[in-house]
């Protein structure tokens, strides 16, 4: 019953995840509300998390009384009425079904095929993401009655933390927060320090643009979260342990306070839960969103108290973390993974991916691929695998040009390294880095120049101001990125002359933050311009020698004329341009002064008769 498998009524799922609500999920909900009023169905609707299909939001399952379940795609408000009264008379609109959840207890639908063997679906391997979007995220007697906890009982009565420690090593996890370093050796080095109070954090604070793995497993299945939280503790000998979260993360922060409740409720925390002698505290706290706090002891810092500023090791956190007690670290990922491998045995997990790489990786793709959204793959999947078979390849039939993997310190990866695998040590052999998992897919018009001085003012904004070559570095590598995306035509000798001076110093500067920055984030800050420096320098000397931008998309470096056969002379234009820069006489053809143009395209935007194009 609690599983939802055996139901006398019809229930209607609801993706609210915060890309459902982006995408007009809410408004769903309510249209779904109406309707069922209106029409005396006694039916139940449940709001579940993402299920990794993000583009497709809303997305409205319905299941009947005996049926399977069935996913329907972009549903908005005004869709609801005629759907639920198709599926409720028997017949499912083709242009919007996804597919079905298919099993043995309930009666397939005739002609719809299985969700699970679509491409998104069929390539991938979900063990963190398994029960997001499926599963009711407030409701603990669900998770429990999939199994949920059973696994956390089991070992604070029969195991002993040294044994869950080991387990841990032998399945290969590695920290999915980007380090990628071992999670048993690091709870080991916890276990084995001596200390009268331990404590463990939950890094929840994912700041980097195009990431958001973290918030969709916190909105869809925060019990699986919370139960890998606690054996972590268990095994580190920690009473107490703290989910940092981004203050952005508002539906994130709402579910998991509703899961610590109910776990409260259970007697899941508290003292010496059932009868084991072993105690466990859990605190939310919440964190500024500033990048740097995802480093580990800039985050202790912050839970402190004091401004979130990283710290120079050893010692490392295992041996004096915070409040200077042993502390163990972790992401969200990596947290729950803990439940599978100590449920299946850590063989099990080892079994997937690659040597030294083991178990799965969620990506969250975004950018320019025909689906964007969540996707969970074994270790050693291929770029092109996960771009083309998972995500359907790239948008309006555009040509790739490369992926940005690890976040705004990671690096892009350029066409013909497709088939590069995506594990640890090919990455790192590849001059990249796994990250969290942030995947940026970009298309032919995708402009590098403009794609790295984004990363790198990011970079430069997010820096703590700590240590002078990250503060002062990527602060000067922006400078010299603004100077090559400028226009020249008011540029005077010395003016030119610094632009030049500041490009030729770029990969010197670049190598100097990356070996003497204080922290992770500072070294692999220039990772974006190293990387498109190698793969794309010919875009770079096209816009510092040519002044030119080829994707169009660096708007100082566009110059616009007129076409004077297309061009009837009715002003709009004229009257329109802030600097000037056109003449004409009304019903004669017009022209533009090259060196008052300032680039804004608004002559382009207001002319109706596609007079003004662009070189």
């Amino acid at each position: 019953m609690l599983r939802n498998e055996r139901i006398s009524k019809p229930h209607i799922y609801i993706g609210t995840g915060t890309c459902g609500r982006v995408a007009g999920a809410y408004d769903t909900l309510e249209a779904t509300r109406k309707y069922l009023e209106e029409n005396n169905i006694p039916a139940r609707i449940i709001e579940v998390g993402c299920i990794g299909l993000c583009s497709y939001e809303p997305i409205l399952d319905v299941q009947l009384p005996g049926k399977a379940r069935v996913s329907f795609r972009n549903v908005e408000a005004g869709q609801v009425e005629s759907l639920l009264d198709d599926v409720f008379n028997g017949h499912l609109p083709d242009d919007q079904v996804i597919g079905q959840f298919q099993n043995d207890i309930h009666d397939p639908w005739d002609t719809v095929g299985r969700i699970d063997r679509i491409p998104f679906f069929a390539l991938q391997h979900r063990i963190v993401l398994k029960d997001c979007g499926i599963i009711d995220p407030t409701s603990i007697e669900e998770y429990i009655a999939r199994g949920g906890y059973q696994t956390y009982l089991k070992c604070i009565r029969n195991y002993t933390a040294e044994k869950i420690c080991d387990w841990v090593e032998e399945s290969g996890l590695r920290g999915r927060g980007g380090g990628g370093y071992s999670t048993g050796k690091k709870w080991l080095i916890a276990h084995n320090s001596i200390s009268d109070q331990k404590y463990l954090i939950c890094n929840a604070a994912e700041s980097d643009p195009g990431a958001f793995m973290d918030r969709a497993i916190i909105e869809g299945n925060p019990h699986l979260l919370l139960e890998g939280i606690a054996i972590a503790a268990y095994a580190i000998g920690a009473t107490k342990a703290y989910i940092y979260v981004m203050a952005e993360y508002d539906l994130a922060w709402r579910r998991l306070k509703i899961a610590l409740e109910k776990m409260k409720e259970y007697g899941l925390q508290g003292y010496n839960l059932y009868g084991s002698g072993v105690d466990l505290q859990l605190y939310l706290v919440k964190g500024p969103g500033a990048f740097v706090c995802g480093e580990e002891t800039a985050l202790i810092k912050s839970i402190e108290g004091k401004r979130g500023m990283p710290e120079s090791k050893p010692p490392f956190p295992a041996i004096e973390g915070l409040f200077k007690k042993p502390t163990v670290v972790n992401n969200v990922e990596t947290l729950s993974n803990i439940p599978y491998i100590l449920r299946h045995g850590p063989q099990t997990f080892n079994a997937i991916g690659t040597a030294n790489s083991k178990g799965t990786k969620v990506f969250a793709l975004s950018g320019k691929t025909e689906i964007t959204g969540l996707v969970e793959v074994p270790m050693g999947t291929t770029l092109k695998d996960i771009i083309f078979r998972i995500a359907g390849g790239i948008k309006d039939g555009k040509e790739f040009k490369a992926t940005q993997i690890g976040g705004p310190s990671g690096s892009c990866i350029p066409a013909h390294q497709l088939d590069l695998q995506v594990d640890y040590e090919s990455l790192w052999n590849a001059g990249a880095i796994m990250g969290s998992g942030g995947m940026v897919v970009m298309d032919e018009n995708t402009c590098m120049v403009d794609m790295t001085k984004f990363f790198m003012n990011f970079l430069k904004k997010e820096s703590c101001g700590k240590c002078i070559p990250c503060r002062e570095g990527t602060r000067r590598i922006h400078e010299a990125l603004e100077n090559i995306t400028k226009r020249s035509v008011n540029e005077g000798g010395h003016e030119t002359l610094e632009r030049f001076k500041g490009i030729m110093q770029l990969e010197g500067l670049a190598e100097v933050i990356r070996d003497t920055s204080l922290c992770g984030l500072g070294q692999t800050a220039p990772n974006p311009l190293i990387s498109a420096l190698t793969w794309f320098r010919d875009e770079f000397e096209e816009h510092i020698f040519d002044r030119k931008c080829r994707a169009g998309v660096c708007k100082e470096l566009r110059v616009y004329y007129i076409d004077v056969d297309k061009c009837t002379g009715c002003v709009a234009c004229l009257r329109k341009c802030p600097s000037n820069a056109i003449v004409g006489q009304p019903r004669q053809p017009h022209f533009i002064v090259e060196e008052k143009c300032i680039g804004c395209g608004m002559c382009f935007d207001v002319c109706k008769f596609v007079a003004v194009t662009v070189k």
